[in-house]
């Protein structure tokens, strides 16, 4: 960390010890734990921050160089700020907040204080972005527009998505009514947004309707895309009972590492449980191919559980590939 950023964390750590324990002087060793959680919370916030700014020039982009000028509509508040700037006088910047208010409102007693506010401040400077940066057209072409002003827009809600904050507000609404109505997300998504749109068909038109869906998928695959990551990462349960022979050829031949958790077998003509160990491991889906062969050198009838993890830290498996062997 830089070294002035630095003397400063070590003196707001000094100053709030100082306020906790007047009655002593603060030592070195007390300060560094202190000085530790700041520099985290710092260079954390920093990195939110930048993926927030990355994000509303994007979907300032998408808007304003795909959307607005051909008139086109999306899904969620961005969408309903669309169709009313489309059939009102009123400018989309000063649209996106109002329509997103009530949902950070929501997010505020829902997520926390925190989120809401950076989600205001996202949402804000959005609408400073749209109304004060000329972004120039790129095309006419319809398809292009719903294609790539849905990949932009996407690609701006997913990075403001990983700075901790939204700039469309309806995840937060979708969020609060799935827990109230026992639906998914998802579900709670797909119902608003087919309102969007039919009020879209009724308000436009129905082709237009039907390029904003299309624009809606491009954005939310690109925000899935965002948010989970580059690489879909597998975890592994093996159970078998040459155990041993699968963790030498996990750690050894293949360089991944694992865990092994001791289990009980609850099955067997006995009806007695019996003792053996479960491995638990992660890796790449493209590695998936090369995995099951070796797995299957060893022990073709072992029990594999395979379930998608959405990312990852910390670890090797990010830093090391499985080792080819020939």
């Amino acid at each position: 960390m830089n070294p002035f950023l630095a003397k400063i964390l070590v003196d707001v750590a000094r100053k709030k010890l100082e306020k906790k324990q007047a009655d002593k002087p603060v030592t070195k060793k007390e300060i560094e734990p202190l000085v530790r959680t700041y520099e985290v919370e710092v260079s954390h916030a920093i990195k939110e921050y930048i993926y927030i700014i990355i994000g509303v020039f994007s979907a300032g982009f998408g808007l304003k160089g795909f959307l607005l000028p051909n008139h086109f509509i999306d899904g969620g508040a961005t969408g309903i700020s669309l169709l009313l700037e489309n059939i009102t006088s009123l400018n989309l910047s000063i649209l996106l907040i109002i329509i997103n208010s009530p949902f950070i409102y929501l997010a505020s007693k829902t997520i926390g204080i925190k989120f809401a506010i950076r989600s205001i401040i996202a949402i804000a400077f959005l609408a400073l972005v749209v109304h004060f940066v000329n972004y120039p057209t790129i095309t006419e072409d319809k398809l292009l527009i719903a294609v790539f002003g849905g990949f932009f827009l996407g690609l701006g809600i997913g990075m403001s998505m990983r700075g901790g904050s939204v700039i469309d507000g309806t995840e937060v609404l979708a969020i609060y009514l799935g827990r109230k109505l026992s639906l998914t997300i998802g579900d709670v998504l797909f119902l608003i947004n087919i309102i969007i749109f039919s009020v879209g068909a009724y308000m436009l038109s129905i082709e237009t309707a039907l390029y904003a869906i299309l624009t809606y998928l491009a954005a939310g695959k690109t925000v899935d895309f965002v948010v989970d990551g580059v690489e879909e990462y597998v975890g592994v349960t093996i159970i078998s009972n040459k155990h041993k022979e699968l963790r030498m050829m996990l750690t050894q031949k293949l360089r991944r590492a694992c865990t092994i958790y001791a289990g009980k077998g609850g099955y067997g003509k006995s009806g007695e449980s019996h003792e053996k160990d479960i491995i638990y491991t992660v890796i790449t889906r493209l590695e998936l191919a090369k995995f099951q062969t070796e797995i299957d050198k060893i022990d073709k009838n072992a029990f594999i559980i395979m379930g998608v993890v959405k990312d990852l830290k910390g670890g090797m498996i990010k830093k090391k590939p499985l080792k080819d062997q020939h």
